[in-house]
């Protein structure tokens, strides 16, 4: 794969410059803001998917843009999921950017089969005379009170498929960010957004220096345990230290942002300051993202570790009715419980 995570030159267009200055955005809007940026800075960036255009998705992220840009660069496409990622493929061959949005996360099932098969595998299979600049828009996780197909976090699936990217922003000002660097790669993205997050705001800044689209991000220092997460759970991760604060605990939280490619560096190197870790997720915990993270450090940083490496997750169970998800999802609770297990070593 090849990184490209640099920030372009501001790119005056005929709608104007890069925008600057920062303003107070909740983090759909944010990603609004990204992806219309994109669309500004190059003209084979084009939007598909089901409901995105004058309804500007079921999450209102791309509002706007159609009245914007047009319905030749924002298409709405058949409820057809394998179709549209099949679509893309083939605009992206043609020297397009496309992104597309898959309106609920578990609506992205009819799409696996062209995404782990097609999508992932061309670069490969041309060895590398061909790029796949694809984005794929996943609103995933809980908190919402949804149904059954409409709560699902099905991110672990694609990280464990060769030649895919795979992230997750958990922030206004990474979802600016991120969406850009995603749509700039020359690979497949899958580009996750915790729904749960979509309204709540916090500051975007315009001018700062993003990010590497694949660095990891200690986002509160500590020195007792280290806890990491991403997404939505990133926020459950702060209110858990905030509690622990109060109690007297220091816990150190880390926002992985990137699940494929995954920087350990922060991660070792806060394990080798705290000597516990606890890893903390919305999806299921078997097979899992934190599976992953658990196994690595343990092979990594053994004799670093004070304590076995703790996993927090929902359980192994379909997304349940909305009235008892509250008890399916993981809460600051759950994750203090395992601190205090951790700290009992």
């Amino acid at each position: 794969m090849t990184d490209t995570d640099t920030r372009p030159a501001a790119s005056v267009t005929e709608s104007g410059a890069r925008r600057t200055g920062s303003d107070n955005l909740p983090l759909g809007k944010a990603i609004t803001a990204g992806l219309r940026q994109a669309m500004l800075d190059d003209p084979k960036v084009l939007m598909m998917g089901e409901d995105i255009g004058p309804l500007g998705g079921v999450f209102r992220v791309t509002e706007g843009l159609i009245q914007e840009f047009g319905d030749k660069r924002v298409l709405d496409t058949p409820l057809a999921e394998s179709g549209i990622v099949g679509t893309a493929i083939g605009l992206a061959m043609r020297g397009y950017r496309p992104v597309i949005e898959i309106q609920f996360d578990g609506f992205i099932f009819p799409a696996f089969d062209q995404i782990t098969t097609q999508l992932a595998r061309m670069r490969n299979r041309h060895e590398g005379g061909v790029t796949m600049p694809v984005v794929i828009r996943v609103p995933y996780g809980g908190h919402i009170g949804s149904i059954e197909h409409h709560q699902e976090s099905p991110e672990a699936y694609f990280a464990h498929t060769p030649g895919l990217r795979v992230v997750s922003p958990s922030t206004p000002n990474d979802a600016y960010w991120m969406i850009q660097q995603a749509i700039r790669s020359d690979d497949p993205v899958l580009f996750f957004e915790p729904k749960s997050r979509y309204w709540p705001k916090g500051a975007v800044d315009f001018d700062s220096e993003p990010t590497p689209l694949h660095a990891t991000r200690v986002v509160r220092q500590g020195s007792d345990v280290t806890v990491v997460g991403h997404g939505a759970m990133v926020t459950t991760l702060l209110e858990a230290a905030d509690i622990a604060a109060e109690e007297g605990t220091s816990l150190e939280v880390i926002d992985i942002r990137s699940i494929s490619p995954l920087d350990y560096g922060p991660i070792l190197s806060s394990v080798e300051k705290t000597g516990r870790l606890v890893v903390a997720q919305e999806a299921s915990g078997f097979v899992s993202v934190g599976s992953e993270i658990a196994a690595t450090v343990a092979e990594r940083a053994f004799y670093l570790l004070q304590a076995p490496v703790l996993r927090v997750s929902s359980y192994d169970t379909p997304f349940p009715p909305a009235a008892v998800e509250t008890q399916f999802l993981p809460s600051p609770d759950r994750v203090l419980e395992a601190v205090d297990r951790a700290l009992a070593y």
